[in-house]
């Protein structure tokens, strides 16, 4: 049996052709079914996100082509379309390609965690299905451990690299503990979000968000012991934010030079740190002119964000030597599985000679025969059945100066060695 890993990903794909082929919800058990009823398919797993959808499966025979065209059909597609984009991985590079996605080697953001808690729901739904066999469980076991060892000895997400962390980071740089401050969060979206997780995992004293939509603010709000507002509250709100983090998508100003400054005037020239990661900023710049204000950009948010990814790069160098050593030990209890079916095999068959040599001594003792001899006779023949066919094969090695099995025979059999006594 051979693994493969065949996919497609956020280098390889736009997000048009991704979102074609990503297969969510309940079409993850139909998608697997209806892999592992392809006859070269013996075993399933589907990993599918917003960056990548990938096969992992245990192929009796190597078909490569049926798994894409499969795909392609699955998503009622011109294969065409698909096959400039896909990418796979046989046996070892398939194992080491799923550790570097497990352990955020191979993500958009380099060490991002989410994904292995994705990795863990793409094994869940293949269990629930009845599509894993003994590799592929094995293989996401063995994958599981080898993320955790990678968060735990290296630094791979120590260095947050996302804009909203590193806002977090340079307001802890002003302020030192959150626990007395204010935060006011203008925007509703994915990014504001992030700052609002990173601000409350910090201890943050209070949170205010303000969304155009209230009710998005007020829902965000909730989930971190918040409050939501309105855009046109904000300004008597202002008075009491020590951090404003500005995340919209629209193209007006949310903050003017005057509103800032009169707030500035109310709170007694108290220091804010501001952060407009808008494009385009939804703060003046002008604001920046003002004592007390600390303004930052998008663009001055990527220094901190850069230094960060450098740290994470240097982690990843020790992540792939960790890898190197766990693809191998992997491949090796793959190999010998290998072998298995051989062991099971020969031993099926010894303990076949074992039971028509006991069966013939016991007729032998109950016809009356001297036990002493029947003994004799047991040992004597089950020793020549036992050793007959391989006796064969090495003499016929010999004949026909087959050096390589004669020396395996003697490995095998310890031949040459003083026998025990």
């Amino acid at each position: 049996m051979s693994l493969i890993a065949l996919g497609i990903n956020h280098r390889t794909a736009p997000v048009e052709l991704r979102e074609q082929v990503a297969i969510t919800g309940e079409r993850i058990a139909e998608a697997l079914h209806a892999l592992v009823a392809l006859p070269t398919v013996k075993e399933a797993a589907i990993l599918s996100t917003c960056n990548r959808t990938e096969l992992y499966c245990g192929l009796q025979d190597d078909h490569l082509e049926a798994l894409a065209e499969w795909l392609s059909r699955f998503h009622h597609l011109d294969p065409a379309t698909i096959r400039p984009h896909l990418y796979s991985y046989p046996d070892s590079d398939a194992v080491r390609h799923m550790l570097r996605v497990a352990g955020g080697l191979d993500s958009m953001i380099l060490g991002e965690p989410q994904i292995l808690g994705q990795m863990k729901q793409a094994y869940q739904a293949a269990a629930d299905a009845g599509t894993l066999d003994a590799a592929l469980s094995r293989l996401f076991q063995h994958t599981f451990a080898v993320a955790k060892q990678i968060r735990t000895d290296t630094a791979i997400g120590e260095s947050p690299v996302s804009v909203a962390f590193a806002a977090v980071s340079l307001a802890k740089q002003i302020f030192g503990d959150f626990e007395s401050q204010t935060a006011l969060l203008i925007g509703a979206g994915e990014t504001i979000e992030l700052t609002a997780r990173h601000l409350h995992e910090q201890q943050l004293g209070r949170m205010i968000i303000a969304n155009r939509t209230p009710e998005n603010a007020h829902r965000l709000a909730a989930n971190f012991n918040g409050f939501g507002i309105g855009l046109e509250e904000i300004p008597a709100h202002l008075t009491e934010a020590d951090i404003v983090i500005v995340a919209t998508a629209g193209c007006d100003l949310i903050l003017d030079k005057p509103m800032v400054k009169k707030a500035l005037k109310q709170r007694k020239h108290r220091p804010v740190f501001m952060v407009d990661i808008s494009v385009p900023r939804s703060i003046d710049a002008s604001v920046a002119e003002l004592e007390d204000i600390y303004l930052y950009s998008v663009d001055d948010l990527q220094e901190v964000i850069q230094e960060n990814l450098k740290s994470r790069q240097q982690a990843a160098l020790q992540a792939e030597e960790i890898i190197d050593i766990q693809v191998e030990r992997f491949m090796a209890w793959l190999r010998s599985q290998d072998a298995v079916s051989s062991i099971r095999d020969y031993r099926l068959r010894a303990e076949q000679h074992r039971d028509q040599m006991v069966e013939k001594a016991r007729h032998m003792l109950a016809s009356g025969k001297d036990p002493k001899l029947v003994i004799e006779f047991l040992a004597h023949t089950l020793t020549n059945k036992l050793t007959h066919e391989p006796s064969v094969q090495i003499r016929r090695a010999a004949e026909t100066g087959n050096s390589e099995l004669l020396q395996a025979a003697i490995e095998l059999f310890e031949l040459g060695r003083t026998p025990p006594k």
